[in-house]
């Protein structure tokens, strides 16, 4: 694991709690770095390059909401909202404006580290790094062309950016055109859960995928379908 995949930044505004994450996660190996209000987390982000952002919803001054929003104007950095129960309406927010997953607290160890670990898994240095393009790994439609060891989407001759779920959701799909997922194959899939997934995870990241490709293509947006009462497939046009 590259030494900047490795490090996370813990945000959250009581002591208690970041030191109880850095606990779980230096015993997995992982470098911590903590901010404790939203000013000083987006300060780090934005500066430095990290694995995992792990950003609690409810925090003095700018709220997790808003650093996530800001972050992904530049910046693809996966991030675990931590929320307390009965935000619901806070974690959809969190979704819409970037975020990859959500912890609700009081959360248990098993749980940190499982969802960790299948983030950090799926976000390897090729996810960052453009590399020579081996056409043999390109998947191309007539407006969409994903070239997968650059993690590079065009869509309709524009590039799009895309966080790292985003892009694994679409690369997954179209791996398999004209295949129905369920949100559940989908879940355990991409997300690597099998017993932690929320099913409107998978509904807010292909709601954002969708938006992000409609800007530019219509088209292609078009293609990721959704199969009412079964999941999502990517239909190729005929």
């Amino acid at each position: 694991m590259s030494e900047q995949l490795n490090r996370i930044l813990v945000v959250d505004d009581e002591e208690r709690i970041r030191r109880l994450l850095r606990m779980y996660l230096e015993k997995e190996g992982y470098e911590i770095e903590e901010a404790e209000d939203g000013e000083t987390a987006l300060r780090k982000a934005l500066a430095d390059d990290y694995g995992l952002i792990m950003l609690d919803l409810m925090l003095p001054g700018i709220d997790g909401i808003e650093v996530c929003n800001r972050l992904r104007q530049s910046k693809s950095t996966p991030v675990l909202m931590l929320t307390a129960k009965g935000e619901e309406v806070n974690r959809v927010q969190g979704f819409e404006v970037g975020a990859d997953d959500y912890v609700v607290k009081p959360f248990s160890p098993r749980e940190v580290i499982y969802r960790v670990k299948a983030i950090m898994r799926r976000s390897s240095a090729t996810a960052y790094l453009s590399q020579e393009n081996n056409s043999s790994n390109n998947i191309v439609f007539p407006n969409l062309i994903i070239e997968h060891d650059a993690h590079r989407v065009t869509a309709s001759g524009h590039e799009i950016s895309l966080t790292p779920k985003e892009y694994e959701l679409l690369h997954f799909l179209a791996s398999s055109p004209d295949k129905v997922f369920s949100r559940e194959e989908l879940l355990k899939d991409v997300w690597n859960y099998e017993f932690f997934g929320d099913l409107r995870t998978v509904d807010t990241h292909v709601k954002r995928l969708r938006e992000k490709l409609n800007k530019v293509s219509p088209d292609s947006a078009a293609m990721i379908t959704t199969v009412w009462g079964v999941g999502y497939k990517l239909e190729v046009p005929k």
